[in-house]
Order: structure tokens, then C-alpha cells, then sequence
């Protein structure tokens, strides 16, 4: 494999890694400040770095395990097709979108139910996102929607009733359930629409994208 397929994933996981260390030193001074510096949470005007910031933030060791794991087997495939710059900004993207639609739609259930909205970190968003496109980009799926007209709608019925079977199927306490199925959904339309694909001649020269 060539190392700037590598490249992107190993990227990755250094962010994570001094992402995790930046929370521990944050966290021997304040929780507050660990907080407004790595945790997403409404308002989400107050801290708005954090939009990225809790991307590649997260709770624990096994977090950071677990979410390492999943980048590494689900992203490494995808790394092999797109730029650097594609795979960075479309995790973070990803990521960022998982996470306020996380707050966002806790916070409308909060409105009525009564409670309040917990703040979300990690980068399961974008691993799932990740997953999603990898099931819906690869050459089985590109050929099964070349030979099998399906309408837009029933596509979309699909991919939310799928994105839903794979939150439940995955969900434990404490989970943000929301930000899996929305990375989930993003990823399956993202891989639909080929949003990563390049052509050869720009593949081989992503290492300076």
C-alpha cells in the first residue's frame, strides 16, 4: 500500500491522540475549561470551536480505542480513493454535522419534555459517516444502481430506515444516537453521490493536495 494512502489516517489518529492530551492538561486546571474547549454544547454560538474541537475530542481511553478502531478499518478503504484534503474535510464536515444535529434535536426533545441538553464529543459521527459511504460507494453498490432503477424517494426511505436499524443495533447508554444515524445517513448519500471519487491522474498525486 502506498504511504499516502496511509497518510490521511495516520493524520487522523495524531489528532486524536493530541487532541487527548490537550483534554488532560485542560482537565488538571478546569473541568470548565477542558468543557468550553472540547465539548459541543448549546448554545452552540458560545463555544463555536468546539464544532470542531469535539470531533477528534473524546470521553475516555476506550472512546478513543474504539473510535480508532473504527476509523482505521472503515476510513483506510476510502483513503486508498480520495485526495488527503477530501477524506480531512469530509470527516470533519461529517463530524461537525453529527454533533449539532446531535444538540439540536436532544434540545427540541428537552423543549417539550422537560431537561436539559448534555453536551456531546467524539468522532463516532464521522466514523459512521465513514461506514455509510463505504456500503454505498463501493463498485457492488455502483453496479447494483446502474443495472436497477430505483426512484429517489424509496433511495432515501432506504438509507434513513438502514441508518436507523444500524443506530439501534449499535446503541448502548450514553451513546449519542442521534449523531450516529445522522454520520450514518450523511455517509450512505455521501457514497451515492461519489462525493470522494477522483480520478486516477488527481489519485496519484494526492499526496500534495
Amino acid at each position: 500500500m502506498a504511504s499516502d494512502s496511509a497518510s490521511p489516517i495516520l493524520e487522523t489518529l495524531g489528532l486524536f491522540a493530541i487532541v487527548f492530551v490537550l483534554q488532560g492538561i485542560a482537565a488538571m486546571f478546569s473541568l470548565g475549561l477542558m468543557a468550553g474547549l472540547f465539548v459541543l454544547a448549546p448554545p452552540l454560538e458560545s463555544n463555536p470551536w468546539t464544532i470542531v474541537t469535539s470531533v477528534y475530542a473524546h470521553g475516555g481511553v476506550g472512546h478513543l480505542v474504539s473510535n480508532s478502531i473504527g476509523l482505521i478499518v472503515f476510513g483506510w478503504p476510502i483513503a486508498r480513493a480520495t485526495t488527503r484534503l477530501r477524506f480531512h474535510t469530509f470527516f470533519v464536515v461529517t463530524g461537525a454535522l453529527a454533533g449539532i444535529s446531535q444538540i439540536l434535536v436532544t434540545g427540541a426533545v428537552a423543549s417539550f419534555v422537560g431537561g436539559s441538553t448534555a453536551g456531546v464529543l467524539g468522532a463516532s459521527g464521522a466514523v459512521f459517516a465513514l461506514m455509510g459511504y463505504l456500503i454505498a460507494g463501493n463498485r457492488i453498490s455502483d453496479s447494483v444502481a446502474a443495472h436497477v432503477e430505483v426512484p429517489l424517494w424509496a433511495t432515501l426511505l432506504a438509507f434513513v430506515v438502514l441508518s436507523a436499524i444500524i443506530t439501534v443495533a449499535t446503541g448502548a447508554p450514553g451513546v449519542a444516537l442521534v449523531a450516529h444515524f445522522t454520520g450514518f445517513l450523511v455517509g450512505l448519500v455521501a457514497g451515492r453521490l461519489g462525493v470522494l471519487e477522483v480520478s486516477r491522474a488527481v489519485r496519484s498525486g494526492r499526496a500534495t493536495a
